[in-house]
């Protein structure tokens, strides 16, 4: 496949979308509580539903990709997000959110499977560390604006003076849910990106022998091993301590400290993000210098004493520290994937898919954080985090990777494996 830089910037705008129609959901959550009037552990069920998905679309996906190519699979995942979206759009309830945020899910979860080779492809193997990095930045960038474009459409929609966008919105949403506004957005978001698909010329990917998927003998022979059950929780128990915090942060901050969600709440959202995205750049640096293993220690151990501080502080605290647990955050994903595919000396293909896999850790921890929060208060449910971190904590200690990654050594300047 020739290179085209083209085709990683509509990946790259592929990864902004699917950061922007993912992480909204935690701004959303006390006013959902609200205008539903829905215990935690309902509200719970709406990332459960979302995330879901990936359990359930990810290794369905890579088949379809075999079947229709990647074109193809694109435009049907954005498709069934369009669907979602219009349907929630026309008929906002709390049982049509479920079922809307499952089908934005699936479609989210279908585009994951399609665009990581794919980015490889296009932007040449030797660059696909970079340009993931990059496609990092921008899917913080679109997690970074999410809450602030609703904190915009909530207070502005009905004022007087509003512009075309604002009047068209203020026409279609009920006046007593003006945050319904978003999903009239993502469905035009994502029916842009159909039609930017659709003119856009995506080649099948030809993917390497140790990257396709493995026969259904293979996935069995690798969850025999100990290691890959290991690492499949730690994806599970680091996306679902990214969830668990983030849908969280707004309605804990309204409800322990009283700060209005609408506008407090999603900027602490926001710079959650915001600051997810600036722990990319230094943990990028760090791990030049400096064993994965170390820094995810010293990462998750900082994390960890974030959350202390954000549970029990000052609302003042609470609003520094959760964001800082993002930035704190940032390397865990990479960190956890890079241990795990370098403790294996074959079936790469087959293990990624496992760990993919593990994303719907971000539908069960927020739903086990609300159950436990209409139990004994929200403080008490969140305290659930610090076994996910406990155990992301526990991956720096005990991992025992074939490869380590390549560092530079500051005294010699000669690399080091």
């Amino acid at each position: 496949m020739k290179r085209s830089y083209s085709l990683v910037a509509l990946i790259l705008l592929t990864f902004f979308v699917i950061s922007f129609l993912t992480n909204i959901i935690g701004p959303l959550v006390p006013q959902i509580i609200e205008d539903f009037d829905l215990s935690l552990t309902l509200v719970a069920l709406l990332p459960f539903a979302f995330f879901i998905a990936y359990g359930i679309m990810s290794i369905p996906s890579g088949m379809l990709i075999e079947v229709l190519g990647e074109k193809k699979v694109m435009i049907i995942a954005f498709l069934v997000a369009f669907s979602g979206a219009m349907l929630f759009a026309l008929f906002p309830s709390y049982l049509i959110a479920v079922g809307s945020l499952f089908l934005i899910g699936s479609g989210m979860a279908m585009l994951q499977v399609v665009i990581n080779p794919l980015l490889r492809a296009a932007g040449g193997e030797e660059n696909f560390a970079f340009n993931s990095v990059i496609g990092q930045l921008f899917f913080g960038l679109a997690s970074f604006l999410s809450p602030l474009v609703y904190s915009y459409l909530v207070l502005n929609i009905g004022s007087e003076g509003q512009g075309a966008l604002l009047q068209a919105l203020d026409s279609v949403v009920p006046s007593e849910l003006p945050w319904v506004s978003l999903y009239w957005i993502f469905a035009v978001i994502s029916m842009l990106m159909i039609v930017v698909i659709a003119m856009s010329k995506i080649p099948k990917v030809e993917l390497q022998d140790d990257e396709r998927p493995g026969p259904l003998k293979v996935h069995l022979d690798l969850l025999k091993d100990k290691k890959v059950i290991a690492f499949f929780f730690g994806i599970f128990c680091y996306v679902g301590a990214e969830q668990g915090v983030a849908n969280w942060i707004s309605e804990f901050l309204s409800s322990n400290h009283g700060y209005d969600p609408q506008t407090v709440g999603a900027t602490a959202v926001s710079r959650f993000w915001g600051l997810m995205t600036a722990g990319t750049l230094l943990g990028l640096l760090l791990l030049k210098i400096l064993d994965s293993k170390i820094v995810l220690v010293t990462f998750t151990s900082g994390a960890m004493i974030a959350l202390t501080v954000a549970l029990f502080g000052t609302g003042e605290m609470a609003l520094i520290a959760f964001p800082a647990i993002g930035f704190l955050s940032a390397v865990m994903y990479p960190i956890i994937f890079s241990l795990a595919l370098n403790s294996v000396t074959e079936n790469h293909g087959s293990f990624s898919g496992i760990l993919v896999t593990g994303i719907f850790g971000g539908a069960v921890v927020p739903l086990i954080v609300g159950s436990l929060g209409d139990a004994f208060g929200l403080r008490t449910g969140m305290l659930f985090l610090y076994i996910t971190f406990g155990y992301i904590l526990s991956i720096g200690i005990w991992a025992k990777p074939i490869i380590r990654n390549k560092t530079v050594d500051l005294f010699s300047s000669s690399d080091k494996g």
